[in-house]
């Protein structure tokens, strides 16, 4: 039983040490990307959203 524990945690061991964490050069570019792709997505709902709201507005 003890043996088990030990290889369990030996080998959470082992994979801990295989994890890469991004550097802040690629965080930078991540976030960067993400608040380009936002904006554009929230600039063009606001644009249908704009259309919409005119189109039905002289229907009505």
């Amino acid at each position: 039983m003890i043996r088990r524990v030990k290889a369990y945690f030996r080998n959470a061991n082992e994979e801990r040490l295989k994890v890469i964490f991004p550097t802040k050069e690629q965080i930078r570019n991540a976030s960067v990307s993400v608040l380009i792709v936002v904006s554009v997505i929230t600039l063009f709902l606001a644009l249908v959203d704009w259309i919409l709201f005119h189109s039905i507005s002289s229907i009505l």
